[in-house]
């Protein structure tokens, strides 16, 4: 019989601005980009993982941000990752949806950069986990409207 494989979660949020909806904020690793997002650490649910996260990485604080209580982003995909004694993982990646409500000066500090990117559907921007979000979001945000 084959061993499962151990799984890690990670949590973080979409955040759009702007009415109606014009762009979207994305972290800038070296190679991708990626979303304001890390690991659930013990005690702590998605949500709240989720909002510390955004603060570490962004400087934007929760009264800064309106989450919508009706979205909830999950995926699950292999990863290589030292959180695990084998080293292979299960992800499970959990993303919120909110607007900024407070403009707010962003302070990267585990991005070289990053950028609020247009919303100009459909969007080709990282096909593992960026790209299905932002359909997602926008299939979303056409039954909601």
């Amino acid at each position: 019989m084959a061993k499962e494989m151990e799984s890690v979660r990670s949590c973080g949020f979409l955040v759009l601005r702007e009415r109606p909806l014009r762009e979207f904020l994305l972290m800038k690793h070296k190679v991708r980009w990626d979303l304001p997002k890390g690991h659930v650490d013990p005690g702590e649910t998605d949500l709240e993982c989720a909002l510390r996260e955004l603060w570490e990485e962004t400087a934007i604080p929760a009264d800064a941000i309106k989450v919508d209580p009706e979205f909830r982003f999950m995926h699950q995909y292999p990863v290589r990752t030292n959180r695990v004694k084998s080293g292979r993982a299960i992800k499970t990646l959990v993303i919120f949806l909110a607007e900024l409500i407070n403009d707010v000066k962003i302070k990267t500090t585990e991005h070289p950069s990053y950028a609020w990117l247009p919303w100009q559907p459909p969007h080709r921007l990282q096909e593992q986990t960026i790209d299905p979000l932002l359909k997602a979001v926008e299939e979303y945000l056409i039954t909601r409207n």
